[in-house]
């Protein structure tokens, strides 16, 4: 049987097996509608495209999942086959989410896609003569090979035969100056040769040759099947197209991409002695200064194809995404059900009988066609327009200056009048907000780009930060911004530059349109700082709660900051911030200019050269149940003189103090019966001792006599005395009882 040549055969058939083509993508920026939009105006710009040429890629639309659109356009005329190569990792996504579309509208067909299927390595090695597929070892090879005649190089010689089977076996091994080491499951190989069956130690063996030749060949094919698999890095997909004429010709579909990344250059303007402080008016704080931001957006095309003159949008939201393996052919494994067989039939006898006498839309957007009336924001988006269009628009020309001296320092006006003007366009379709590049876009393969997409004004103030949880000597130097720009601002680093010098770095996260947000850059060396932190427990009030007593307790967490602004010509705006402690509330506090869902922040403003200070005070009330016995009387005391304390219930808890003194009095009565049995019982043993050497006519012995007489006596009168003391302490200890049940006082 030629095993080769069938499996060769199999990979054929299976390689050209057709795959629908029109398969819903969400996420890819795609509709019919929208497509057929832009392949209008692609018609003309587009030179016909061959049978076999790749259509180019127009459009890419990168998200913040680590996914990227890809839109590829171009004309083919008549039938035509499309081939767009992919590495084998991309192989998953392109079925998943490829999309094909033939805008002709009926003059062509999409007759299917094809591409060259992955067998399984296993499946592909196990089809051979001699499996490899589990990587055996030279005695497994060998086992598979029974009744196959092979050649042994061992070390007396060679030796040939048919294979019978190969066993593991004890084996001993003489070592020198040693007696012998057991060695356990070595493999043995039983051969059958011309003078009969032989056993041989494959440990000592060098290798082994197959003699026959199909089987060497299939050996030989499966480990080149195995060197193929590795090879085979990329694969092809084929899209089959008949019709007539010029036709234009959309493939959409979607694969791993790196995120894409921004970072903002901060422009902050030349700070004037006395403008840092904020100015407040109707209670509510304003922003001292118009700021400069610019955005550049970091892209990277990671593919092995250039990029040129694409269309680029880069969308903020994160569709789910998932990767699947519908590339490697899936095979079920299916039971082995035994051949049906009928079994003989045997002679029975029949007992004799009676007679019976009774009888089971995603919604999809894209960039340019699905925009709400209204929605759309231009790229600068500034509040006000004429401001957003200086902002966005391309640098004036420079005017011709002879002798500049070019080592002077760039200035904050510099900075903001002549940097890199926004090349995009931020669109907002349904929920989802996406930056467009207006002018088309060129990376090469394996090469990254950062590409401006957002230059505008940006309100905020500046301010010092000092947060609880970072406390040091000195609050850092930020800024509260307030993202006045109507575009989203995302995730990313921040270079801030103060009167056209780097000033330091910050970190932003995601901010709404209208949103503000506190960026810290560096370390504010002027103002000095200090944290002093007091805990109390104060008892509030006492009182009878069915018998035990509730002590109301205030726990107070008082945090107080005093800052010193050394800066002898610049006002500070301090803003602290304070962690929230769960459960507790502010008291005797000023109230907080704004507050998140762990932390407050409160607002200081010191003039140059002056000191302030911020207190805060955080507390919560709790009950606490203490049994009455807990409780001295000198604490009861303490209570009542600080007013904690009411006359009924000090007056009830000396009741208590008494009936409890009654008890303890009992209790030490019992004590002092119960000691003086004690003693006597002492006593006795001392005497019964003296008397065992005493003869019984001695004086003595009649003495001690005596005495053990009168002690039995004062024993019984003891006993008596004690079950009353127990009885009284017992009733004692019940009305105590019963009067803490019955007390409920404030």
């Amino acid at each position: 049987m030629n095993l080769s040549g069938n499996l060769s055969a199999r990979r054929a058939s299976r390689s050209f097996a057709p795959l629908m083509a029109l398969v819903a993508g969400l996420a890819l920026g795609l509709t019919p509608v929208s497509l057929a939009q832009s392949a209008k105006v692609d018609v003309e710009a587009s030179a016909l495209a061959k049978g076999g040429d790749n259509l180019p890629i127009k459009r890419i639309t990168l998200y913040r999942s680590g996914v990227g659109s890809f839109d590829r356009r171009g004309m083919v005329q008549g039938n035509a086959n499309i081939q767009l190569r992919f590495t084998t990792d991309q192989i998953n996504d392109i079925l998943k989410s490829m999309v094909v579309l033939d805008m002709s509208k009926g003059k062509g067909t999409i007759d299917g896609i094809s591409y060259g299927s992955k067998e399984p390595l296993a499946k592909r090695l196990g089809s051979f003569g001699v499996n490899i597929a589990d990587n055996p070892s030279a005695g497994e090879i060998l086992q598979r090979l029974r009744g196959t005649q092979v050649k042994l190089a061992m070390t007396e010689g060679d030796v040939t035969g048919t294979v019978m089977n190969v066993e593991t076996r004890p084996t001993v091994y003489q070592g020198s100056g040693e007696k012998g080491t057991v060695v356990h499951n070595l493999p043995w190989i039983n051969l059958l040769t011309s003078k009969g069956v032989r056993s041989y130690n494959l440990a000592t063996s060098n290798g082994f040759e197959i003699l026959d030749p199909a089987l060497a060949a299939e050996l030989n094919k499966a480990l080149e099947a195995l060197a193929e698999y590795r090879a085979d890095r990329t694969k092809t997909v084929d899209i089959k197209l008949s019709g007539e004429g010029a036709r234009n010709i959309v493939v959409a579909y979607v694969q791993e991409m790196p995120v894409w990344k921004t970072s903002y250059r901060l422009v902050l303007p030349d700070a004037k002695p006395g403008e840092e402080k904020a100015t407040k008016a109707d209670g509510k704080s304003k922003p001292s200064d118009s700021f400069t931001i610019q955005g550049w957006a970091i892209v990277e095309n990671t593919t092995d194809e250039d990029w040129n003159d694409v269309t680029l949008s880069l969308v903020s939201g994160r569709p789910v995404s998932f990767t699947m393996d519908l590339y490697e052919p899936l095979f079920l494994t299916r039971p082995d059900v035994p051949v049906p067989t009928i079994p003989g039939v045997f002679p029975r006898t029949y007992a004799g009988g009676v007679a019976n006498k009774s009888e089971l839309g995603a919604d999809v957007f894209d960039g340019r066609a699905n925009n709400a009336p209204g929605r759309s924001r231009g790229g600068t988006g500034g509040r006000d327009e004429a401001k957003a269009m200086k902002a966005g628009a391309p640098p004036a020309a420079a005017p011709a200056t002879e002798g500049l001296a070019f080592s002077v320092a760039l200035s904050s006006e510099d900075m903001s009048g002549y940097g890199a003007a926004s090349q995009a366009r931020a669109v907002e379709a349904g929920e989802v907000f996406q930056f467009e590049l207006q002018n088309p876009v060129t990376v090469e393969r394996q090469r990254s780009a950062m590409l401006p997409i957002l230059s505008s004004g940006i309100e905020g103030r500046r301010v010092s930060i000092y947060s609880y949880g970072e406390a040091g000597e000195h609050p850092m130097r930020g800024l509260e911004l307030t993202n006045s720009t109507n575009l989203q601002l995302m995730p990313g680093p921040i270079s801030v530059f103060d009167g056209g010098t780097y000033a330091g770095d910050a970190q932003i996260g995601h901010v709404p349109a209208g949103d503000k947000r506190l960026v810290a850059y560096a370390v504010d060396l002027d103002v000095a700082a200090q944290r002093t932190d007091n805990y109390m427990e104060t008892v509030q009030k006492v009182r009878w709660v069915r018998g035990l007593l509730e002590l109301t307790t205030l726990r107070q967490q008082k945090v107080s900051y005093a800052f010193n602004n050394k800066d002898q010509k610049r006002a500070r705006t301090i803003i602290v911030e304070q962690g929230k402690m769960e459960g507790w509330e502010l008291a005797d506090t000023i109230k907080p200019s704004e507050s998140t869902n762990l932390l407050y922040r409160f607002e200081l403003d010191l003039d140059a050269g002056k000191e302030g200070k911020v207190a805060i005070t955080q507390q919560r009330t709790d009950g606490q149940m203490v049994m009455f016995a807990n409780i001295s009387g000198h604490q009861m005391t303490e209570y009542s003189k600080n007013g904690k304390v009411s006359k009924a219930v000090m007056d009830a808890f000396r009741d208590a103090q008494r009936r409890q003194g009654l008890i303890e009095q009992t209790q030490s009565e019992i004590g002092r019966v119960e000691e003086g049995r004690r003693l006597i019982d002492a006593d006795q043993a001392r005497i019964r001792q003296n008397m065992d050497r005493l003869d019984r006519t001695t004086e003595l012995y009649k003495k001690y006599l005596a005495t053990l007489t009168e002690q039995e006596g004062k024993l019984e009168q003891s006993a008596v005395q004690l079950t009353e003391l127990r009885e009284r302490m017992g009733q004692q200890e019940r009305d105590l009882a019963d009067y803490l049940a019955g007390l409920n006082l404030d």
